[in-house]
């Protein structure tokens, strides 16, 4: 990292402690996406092992529940990478004396957007599933 130009205000210790709570957010948010997806991934083998004991219920697959798991652990991922990522650009930022910064979150917005479709997506498949039986 750079070091701050001489007689170049630095961030105050505030700032930084903002941006370190920021980044353990991000970082809460995607072992949380992680744990979610696994449940997810996992419902739909604990719903065939409880068909399988039912004598007379036809076992039926649930095979796009591993695929929205992986989906969300998979993001989960993504998530935490980036926010390392964003967290070191922020600290170089109130290492040169930024004050304000210029352009929204993009993490957030990639990430609401994302879990939007993946609920729309979800929400569609258990329609879809309901209407079948």
């Amino acid at each position: 990292m750079p070091e701050p130009v001489p007689n170049q205000r630095r961030g105050a210790p505030g700032d930084y402690f903002a941006a370190e709570r920021t980044f353990l957010a991000w970082i809460r948010t995607g072992v949380a996406l992680m744990g979610f997806g696994f449940v997810v991934a996992r419902f739909g083998l604990f719903l065939q092992e409880l068909r399988m004991i039912q004598v007379n219920v036809p076992v039926r697959t649930y095979g796009l529940s591993l695929w929205f798991g992986t989906a969300l652990i998979a993001l989960g991922v993504l998530i935490n990478v980036a926010s390392a990522i964003h967290h070191v650009h922020v600290v170089d930022q109130l290492n040169r004396g930024a004050t304000a910064f210029e352009r929204p979150s993009r993490t957030a917005i990639v990430v609401a957007a994302v879990l939007a479709l993946l609920g729309l997506a979800m929400a569609v498949y258990l329609i879809t599933l309901q209407s079948t039986r």
